[in-house]
């Protein structure tokens, strides 16, 4: 007797599929009748029928009861094994042999599959049934009794890590033993070699760690035809080549995610000649071709998974010869060439999955002389071109995924699936693919289609009525492209989607009452559209509906109990930043358990949601900006410990914030910024994340916040305090807060130092302590804080010398603010290693001496800097974004945003001596400087024309001396000019830019031609300026005021690109 593989074979589940003929017949229609009789004898005679007239065997049930007994069967799956029902052939998962009432087979896996592969994306409620459904406890020695057991199916159980019973080695009459995902774990017992009539073993997928250290105990099973070791650690079983080789039946072999040694030796000869499937993917790396080529010597392999398994492009060419293959993946490695064209030869193909590697180039016309193809997955690679017009050749197509590649191409290539693969192609993946161009209208025609995924290009153009026509499909995904208009009508008729995706694109118009036909519906995204109108009742009819995201459209009008009437299934809902108004009763009991909530931008108001205290998982909560003007209700804070993010900011809350439970997860955040709490601080959980509590009406200290006693470190990593009235001393207990990044504290009224232990913060990126009434010297502890990148200490009473010790230890800084102090001393030349500093602010203090000429060695104010991004250290995308106060064009301005591209120097207002560095003319990115108010002497550089990016520029009431240089006309983005009050003589230099400032930008200096009204030369003749200057009479500081307010003019009147807030 063999097993043969069937010649229309399909892998189905990873599976062969084997079927028995007898060899050594004559098969002519006597012979097969002869055959078929014989083969249903056999098969009544030697298998179990549950519905046989002999009762079981007493012994064996007491046997069963005895087994039962040391399980644990939470949902009573073995409730009818009991003496009520005395007959255990009838048990559930039982099998008996027909004529003796042996029991023979034991079906006890749990009905609903692997838990976490078939579950974890189905809700809480499938995974939950299947956890339920598993059976547990221990496995009783009483099964050593069933005398004839051949079978024995415990998988995707939870056993919960015990050892595999020793004793199952004794079950000598095993011929299929299958223990997989059942929850095992530590050695596998050697002895399982004795089982030698076993036929299949699958210990795979178990969430436990199974090893074995060798292979030998398997080299005795010579029928064995299907091994199933995934997931056991095999890194010390470097004989499992040599082992398996020798198994002469062998026709499956599945070592996923081992840890083979894959350099292991080679046999001298292939003996498993009937090996049919093999699977050794997620084991890598591959560090030597020798065992492809060994491969590739397997002449009967038609299944071969090396997925994962760090295969270079060079090596995969092994494979070439093995055109046997109907199943091939080899994704996920390191294949960098172009596609393995000698793929394009294997005309009995029915799989080819190459995605996530680095293949580059065109995809050959050639990929149609695979005729056979069912299956190909190109995706995530560096594809470029067209998409081969003949694939249209592949009749037998049924999924095709190109997505995530370099392809460029028009819409009309949707038209070659029209062509003899209409009726048979059920997936078309090609998102990402810069395909341009409208949908075709006759879209429709591939009325096969069960999943279309099209996000992530360049499509316009309106959906065509003829989508409506695609009754099969499950899943369509349009996000990220250009289209436009409204939906049509026909999208109602897709009754069996189950996943909709519109986001980021065009759309707009109203939301088709049809939307709510799409009964099996769970997911539905138009998320950055626009959308307007109302919105649908009808959504109130997708009892299906697990997640709706109809956020940043148009919306208005009223959403009440109606559109939620049947969302019982319902986990996700974001409707943030839509002008709806919330309307429901005060009793209104909500069908559904939220777990993610965003209304961000509604209008609830006037009272805070009573309906959210039956929200029992919520876990993500967004009401910010909704106008309630209420006390937040007690019950509230006790729902927030369940909370990993709440957002109640912007909105009229008001009242004490008493101290928030414990969180039940780690980075969770809290925002209550922006409202109008008093009285002290909450105490706060230790694993809360990220706190904000800014511009509210708190008050009193820091000390019972931060110094009281916890039972573990924190770990906050973001405080935002700042716009209250807390007042004292910052306490000195930072070193509780390890895991600090961000501290603001600005514009409040503490006092007194900056406590040292703030050098405990070595995460620290940003300190914020601007206007407030701190004094004394910056502590040199905060040098630990190697990570700080931006420091504001601005509008204090700080004083002492300028600390060198920033320069050294805080090289990653990117603005320091010291403005409005009372430093005193010189500028340190250790601040020049600050290369990434792009904004420094010292103005307003006591600085004397020179400049320091080393100032050229800020890089990152030396080159046109590009845009970075934002500056987030939230774990949230777009949280906390990072800011800075500058002075520039005569106003303060708050950068956020666009902090990245802000580059500024200002010194102005100390005591500084000396002429302006000529190095300073090197910072060709600076876009504002500001020297002004000093005692600066000498010549403005020559050179300062190369500072091209310059929108402000402010020398003014200094001492310089000598012509304004020629090479200041090239400052074309100048929209701020101030050199008034200074020495400065002769001719301004001639420049649109120039001669568009105000007169006032230069007053109080010798100069003469536009725009000051003196002439360069009378009758040839330098004219004195004495009495000119003398009519510049009044209090100094109003014309400079007048130069500020003017000098805007100039943005109107040049072509600037200054850098917007």
């Amino acid at each position: 007797m063999a097993f043969y593989l069937r010649q229309s074979d399909a892998f189905e589940n990873n599976k062969v599929t084997l079927e028995y003929i007898p060899q050594g017949c004559s098969m002519n229609m006597f012979t097969r009748a002869a055959v078929v009789l014989f083969l249903v004898c056999l098969i009544t005679a030697t298998t179990g029928n549950r519905n046989s007239s002999m009762l079981c065997l007493e012994n064996e049930m007491q046997v069963l009861l005895r087994f039962k007994n040391d399980l644990t069967d939470s949902s009573g799956r073995l409730s009818s094994w009991n003496m009520v029902h005395n007959d255990c052939c009838y048990w559930a998962g039982v099998v008996c042999h027909s004529f003796s009432g042996h029991v023979v087979e034991l079906h006890l896996q749990n009905p609903y599959g692997d838990c976490l592969f078939n579950h974890s994306d189905a809700g809480d409620d499938a995974y939950v049934a299947c956890k339920n459904n598993s059976l547990g406890g221990k496995i009783n020695p009483s099964l050593l009794n069933l005398e004839q057991l051949s079978y024995l199916d415990l998988s995707h159980n939870d056993f919960g890590g015990i050892q595999i019973p020793s004793f199952i080695s004794s079950l000598r009459t095993l011929r299929y033993l299958n223990l997989s995902g059942a929850g095992f774990g530590g050695l596998i017992p050697p002895g399982l070699g004795n089982l030698s009539d076993l036929r299949t073993l699958d210990f795979g997928y178990s969430s436990y760690i199974l090893r074995a250290e060798n292979f030998r105990w398997l080299s005795d099973l010579f029928f064995l035809q299907h091994l199933d070791l995934s997931f056991a650690n095999l890194s010390q079983a470097s004989d499992w080549l040599q082992v398996t080789n020798m198994l002469p039946s062998l026709v499956e072999l599945r070592l996923s995610y081992c840890n083979l040694d894959l350099s292991v030796s080679l046999p001298n000869m292939v003996n498993f000649t009937r090996l049919a499937a093999l699977d050794i993917s997620y084991n890598w790396p591959f560090r030597s071709p020798l065992l492809i080529n060994w491969l590739s010597s397997l002449a009967g392999l038609r299944f071969l998974n090396l997925r994962d398994c760090g295969i270079s492009g060079p090596m995969a060419s092994g494979l070439e010869n093995m055109t046997s293959l109907t199943h091939v993946d080899l994704s996920f490695n390191n294949l960098n060439s172009s596609i393995l064209h000698w793929l394009y030869r294997f005309r009995g193909l029915n799989s080819l999955d190459l995605s996530g590697n680095y293949l580059r180039g065109a995809i050959s016309d050639d990929i149609g002389n695979m005729t056979s193809i069912i299956s190909i997955d190109m995706s995530g690679n560096e594809l470029e071109g067209r998409i081969p017009r003949s694939i249209q050749k592949l009749c037998r197509l049924e999924a095709i995924n190109l997505a995530e590649n370099g392809l460029h191409d028009t819409s009309d290539v949707l038209q070659m699936f029209f062509g003899c693969g209409i009726h048979s192609l059920r997936e078309l993946n090609l998102e990402g693919c810069s395909i341009s161009g409208p949908l075709p209208k006759s879209l429709g025609r591939l009325s096969s289609l069960k999943s279309l995924g099209l996000a992530d290009n360049q499509f316009n153009g309106t959906l065509p009525e003829s989508i409506g026509q695609l009754s099969k499909l499950t899943s369509l995904t349009l996000s990220s492209n250009r289209f436009n208009g409204t939906l049509p009508e026909s999208i109602g008729q897709l009754s069996k989607l189950t996943l909709l995706t519109l986001s980021y694109n065009q759309f707009n118009g109203t939301l088709p009452e049809s939307i709510g036909q799409l009964s099996k519906l769970t997911s539905l995204t138009l998320s950055s559209n626009q959308f307007n109108g109302t919105l649908p009742e009808s959504i109130g009819k997708l009892s299906k509906l697990e997640g709706l995201w109809i956020d940043n459209n148009m919306l208005e009008g009223v959403v009440s109990e109606v559109h939620f009437a049947n969302l019982s299934n319902l986990r996700v809902f974001y409707g943030d930043d839509n002008p709806l108004i919330l309307q429901v009763g005060p009793k209104w009991s909500p069908p559904f358990q939220l777990e993610e909530l965003g209304i961000r931008s509604w209008h609830c108001e006037p009272k805070f949601p009573i309906w959210l205290q039956a929200q029992q998982k919520l876990t993500e909560l967004d009401l910010s900006s909704t106008r309630i003007p209420d006390i937040v209700p007690t019950w509230f804070w006790n729902l927030s410990s369940q909370l990993i993010y709440l957002n109640l900011s912007h909105n009229q809350l008001h009242g004490v914030v008493p101290s928030i439970p414990k969180v039940d997860l780690a980075y969770s955040v809290i925002y209550l910024n922006n409202n109008s709490f008093s009285g002290s601080l909450p105490r706060v959980p230790a694993n809360l994340s990220e706190l904000d509590l800014s511009r509210n009406w708190f008050m009193g200290g820091l000390s019972h916040f931060l110094c009281g006693s916890t039972d573990k470190l924190n770990q906050l990593r973001i405080l935002h305090l700042r716009d209250n009235l807390l007042s004292g001393d910052i306490p000195d207990c930072w070193m509780n807060w390890p895991s600090l990044r961000v501290v603001a504290l600005r514009n409040n009224n503490f006092k007194g130092n900056i406590p040292s232990s703030m050098g405990y913060l070595s995460e620290l990126r940003s300190l914020h302590l601007r206007n407030n009434s701190l004094n004394g010297e910056v502590p040199m502890a905060l040098q630990n804080c190697t990570e700080l990148k931006v420091i504001d200490l601005s509008q204090n009473e700080f004083c002492g010398s300028t600390t060198s010790w920033m320069g050294k230890g805080l090289l990653k800084l990117i603005s320091l603010n010291l403005r409005s102090n009372q430093f005193s001393g010189q500028i340190p030349s250790d601040i020049c290693h600050l290369n990434s500093l792009q904004i420094l602010d010292l103005a307003n203090n006591n600085l004397l001496g020179e400049i320091p000429r080393c100032i050229g060695n800020f890089t990152a104010m030396a080159t046109e800097i590009s845009n970075k991004g934002k500056i987030s250290y939230s774990i949230y995308n777009g949280g906390f974004l990072e800011d800075a106060y500058v002075v520039t064009k005569g106003s303060e301005l708050q950068y956020d945003g666009t902090l990245s591209l802000v580059t500024s120097m200002d010194l102005s207002s100390n005591n500084l001596s000396g002429e302006v560095p000529k190095e300073l003319t090197s910072l060709v990115g600076l876009r504002s400087l500001n020297l002004s108010g000093n005692f600066l002497t000498g010549m403005i550089p020559k050179k300062i024309g190369d500072m091209e990016l310059l929108e402000s520029l402010d020398f003014s009431r200094n001492q310089l001396s000598g012509e304004i240089p020629s090479s200041v006309s090239s400052l074309t983005f100048l929209s701020h000019l101030n050199l008034s009050f200074n020495n400065l003589s002769g001719r301004i230099p001639t420049s649109t830019q120039l001669q568009s400032f105000n007169a006032s930008c230069f007053i109080g200096n010798k100069l003469c031609g536009p725009p000051v009204s003196k002439n360069c030369t009378v009758n040839g003749v330098a004219p004195d300026n004495r009495n000119e200057e003398g009519k510049g009479d009044g209090p100094e500081v109003d014309w400079f005021y007048l130069c500020m307010a003017l000098g805007f003019a100039a943005v109107h009147a040049s072509n600037l690109d200054p850098i917007n807030k």
